[in-house]
């Protein structure tokens, strides 16, 4: 189980691909230096130069795993990129992606957003078949696959491995001579494509890659679609999967995503300010001032501000230098984990009635210190309003929060948790407030986390424990 160092839950991972560009590696790298946030633990890029493989790789942020040299060790026109936080398999060097294999003289790679709800199940049929997995990761199950199907043609080959699969996942494949674009028949995991200034493609996670290396929005990967980049020709398209409802994961447009993308079609900027619209709606308090804790909160506290009137201030600032920190502080510097990146405003605060904006609660401890912090500022009354519904069940399909035991709305009631933050008020936004604000019907949405109905059921081994691909076999 992993957490961010605010106590929210972590990315999934972040794909971007390249096709068709004399420096796709170089885009690659531009590419996922936009969608960064998406994970912070390895950052890695495959390219394809026509007859060899070329593959970097690292633990770290991409700007720490690539420089000017190892992107000129990276030739091709096309790239596959990946970058990661951990949800199944353990974060270690061995895990980053892409993974990239040779089986029978051909190159096989791939990138992957998601969480496989059968991987344990395929992951045993394939070791009792013969396969030796390398990795901890669900991730390297396509690549196994991908060899038992490779006697067929390339695109039955294609349709065999992923309707095996079961769960969520955006995935990118290079396959000598062509990238393959994959999401899954509920499409939980965006995936995007763009047409680069030279007539190329660019696959990626979100929009703002896209926005980022000068390409057009042309449209989403569908839910099913397989999309196959070969021959410098248009994409062809396969659709393995019988037509099925999506179920899009909302949390993207409460928290994953960044505010400058469309995400299923829908901006995240524009839809986190109406729910502070419809909490504002929702949740009438009086107070002096709004203010979020930056950045989570920030758009939905606009939002709010407009709608109630009330001022928006930042009682809480920021520290964006901050970075990776060995030393320890001293035990007299008490909260120095919370103080580090955030500080409150004292002479704004010191007896004033205040509403933070928050986008979601999921332990609620760096919630409490933070709250903590506000009283120790003079703070008179502090309300807390929240941008989703409680968080009360686990996901099975890329966030990290695979237990009810880590999620304060599972064991406590809204009441509870305000008395445990010391707040005078909680408010979370209605499920039905939720939905209305991405304009979009509620059965477009997993909403899972929020009232427990799956849309796939994992495989009972998987259910009991977990996100580590796997565990005995570690």
């Amino acid at each position: 189980m992993s957490w961010d160092d605010t106590g929210k839950p972590r990315h999934e991972c972040g794909l971007c691909g390249i096709y068709h560009h004399k420096d796709a590696a170089k885009l690659a790298y531009f590419g996922l230096f936009a969608l960064q946030h998406r994970g912070q633990e390895s950052a890695g890029i495959a390219t394809w130069d026509g007859q060899t493989a070329h593959l970097h790789k690292a633990m770290g942020l991409v700007p720490e795993v690539f420089s000017e040299t190892t992107l000129r060790d990276l030739p091709g026109d096309m790239a596959i990129g990946h970058v990661r936080y951990s949800t199944t398999g353990n974060s270690a060097a061995v895990n980053t992606q892409p993974l990239v294999v040779t089986h029978k003289e051909h190159l096989l790679s791939v990138a992957h957003n998601g969480n496989l709800v059968n991987s344990i199940a395929l992951r045993r049929e394939l070791e009792e078949r013969g396969s030796i997995f390398q990795t901890t990761m669900d991730s390297e199950i396509i690549l196994h696959l991908m060899a038992r199907n490779s006697a067929k043609e390339m695109d039955q080959a294609l349709i065999k491995t992923f309707t095996a699969l079961e769960g969520a996942y955006s995935a990118l494949m290079l396959i000598a001579g062509k990238i393959i674009a994959v999401r899954d028949p509920h499409g939980f995991r965006p995936l995007c494509i763009g047409r680069l200034p030279n007539g190329g493609f660019i696959v990626a996670s979100e929009t703002c890659a896209i926005d980022l290396v000068g390409g057009q929005y042309l449209r989403e990967v569908a839910p099913g679609e397989v999309v196959i980049f070969e021959g410098g020709e248009e994409p062809r398209s396969l659709f393995p999967w019988p037509q099925q409802n999506s179920h899009f994961c909302i949390f993207e447009q409460v928290y994953f995503a960044r505010p400058d993308s469309d995400i299923f079609g829908i901006n995240v900027y524009s839809t986190r300010k109406r729910m502070g619209e419809i909490l504002a709606r929702e949740a009438k308090i009086d107070a002096d001032f709004v203010m979020p804790f930056p950045d989570s909160g920030n758009y939905a506290a606009i939002g709010y501000s407009q709608a109630s009137g009330i001022p928006l201030e930042m009682g809480m600032i920021r520290n964006h230098y901050v970075g990776r920190t060995f030393i320890q502080p001293t035990q007299s510097m008490r909260d120095f984990h919370v103080r580090v990146k955030l500080n409150p405003v004292r002479s704004l605060l010191k007896n004033k009635r205040v509403i933070i904006v928050e986008d979601s609660i999921v332990r609620g401890t760096t919630g409490k210190s933070r709250v903590q912090s506000l009283r120790d500022a003079g703070a008179k009354e502090i309300h807390m309003v929240v941008s989703c519904p409680p968080t009360r069940f686990p996901c099975y399909y890329g966030i990290d929060f695979p237990s009810s035991s880590q999620l304060i709305a599972a064991e406590k009631s809204v009441a509870e948790i305000a008395a445990y933050m010391d707040l005078d008020s909680l408010h979370y936004l209605s499920l039905d407030g939720l939905v209305e604000a991405t304009g979009l019907k509620k059965e477009d949405f997993c909403l899972a986390c929020f009232d427990g109905n799956y849309p796939i059921t994992p495989d009972k081994t998987f259910h009991k424990g977990t996100f580590d691909v796997c565990a005995a076999v570690r």
